[in-house]
């Protein structure tokens, strides 16, 4: 939940009231509250509760299916996790009953092919009743819950709207490419959709041509494969010198993520520096990168240790950007032995 509410200061008590508008009792049932500042964005905004932004590919009705298919869900976190997420970030959604009156106790209800929130009032009255709002609402809650799930699991900042190449890699990588539909698919990579039934020329068709669920697979590749010996050669050395590892694409694909800095589109593949991960006067290996922008590129070589006294260590943001490539099916191992 998030609000807005004008404080009214008891300075001669030590107090201070809010005063939440009726219909928003029903969030205050002795729970602790964080209280920030008014962010600049939403200073025009009238007092009261302030709506979750949804992703916008949450709302694509074409996307639905996909979305809360039993899979997809338990791929995001489970029905355990979607009725936590619904707890925290709704109240009660029932509009049919006017909104007169709502009781401050709130349960979470699956109906349909979602989970809607309820307070108890509302609750007896539509528990195995059809309500085509509720169905509706339920559906919304957990198309939004999944692709901010795969948001998070994308390491993608917070206010990040996933886009559709990024929704099929994931599920490409989760091997999930066959249940997309198939417009949602030729719409990702470019090419027009035709739908089932559709006639065309013979001089249209190419008997050589691949389905669109082919072209995405074949599209969406590890740009890194490891490969894990335990039993290598040099596992016998003392002190085995490390080989650089060059790898072109890898840090190709690094410089197309957001910065580690400022969160805008980096335009450099860092290479981490002062951490012994690099020889006299080398560059350390090309798995040893983040994503910079010029202008944060500049400012950490002008002063390492302000920078990453503001942004964080270099070797953390690593992990990171590593961890966020392993989750995206960017590294992946080919071969165990």
């Amino acid at each position: 939940m998030r609000a807005l509410l004008k404080p009214y200061p008891q300075r001669d008590l030590g107090i201070v009231l809010l005063r939440p508008p009726g219909d928003m009792l029903q969030h205050f049932s002795g729970k602790r509250l964080l209280i920030t500042d008014e962010p600049a964005d939403l200073r025009a905004a009238p007092d009261g509760l302030v709506p979750v932004e949804a992703q916008p590919l949450s709302r694509d009705p074409r996307l639905a299916p996909f979305l809360s298919s039993e899979r997809v869900i338990g791929l995001a976190g489970g029905w355990d996790a979607l009725k936590l997420w619904v707890k925290r970030n709704r109240g009660c959604q029932c509009t049919d009953f006017g909104g007169q009156y709502h009781h401050h106790e709130l349960v979470q209800v699956r109906r349909a092919r979602g989970m809607v929130s309820l307070c108890w009032a509302h609750d007896n009255e539509y528990r195995d009743k059809e309500s085509a709002k509720l169905d509706a609402a339920a559906l919304a809650n957990v198309t939004e819950f999944v692709t901010e799930a795969i948001r998070a699991r994308s390491r993608l900042p917070d206010g990040h709207r996933l886009t559709l190449p990024e929704l099929c890699w994931w599920a490409t990588s989760k091997g999930l490419a066959a249940q997309l539909p198939e417009e949602i698919i030729c719409e990702a990579l470019g090419v027009k959709y035709r739908a089932p039934g559709t006639q065309m020329k013979e001089s249209d068709i190419d008997p050589y041509g691949k389905e669109p669920r082919e072209v995405l697979a074949n599209n969406i590749k590890p740009v890194l494969a490891l490969m894990i010996d335990p039993d290598a050669p040099k596992t016998n050395m003392k002190n085995p010198k490390p080989d650089k590892l060059v790898h072109a694409n890898y840090t190709r694909w690094v410089k197309k993520q957001p910065c580690c800095g400022c969160g805008n589109q980096s335009d450099d593949p860092h290479h981490i520096t002062g951490n012994g991960l690099g020889g006299m006067g080398m560059k350390a290996s090309d798995f040893h990168v983040i994503p910079l922008c010029r202008r944060c590129h500049d400012a950490l070589h002008a002063n390492t240790s302000k920078w990453e006294e503001e942004f964080g260590s270099q070797t953390d943001l690593v992990i990171k950007t590593q961890n966020r490539a392993i989750a995206l099916g960017v590294i992946s191992v080919t071969n165990a032995k």
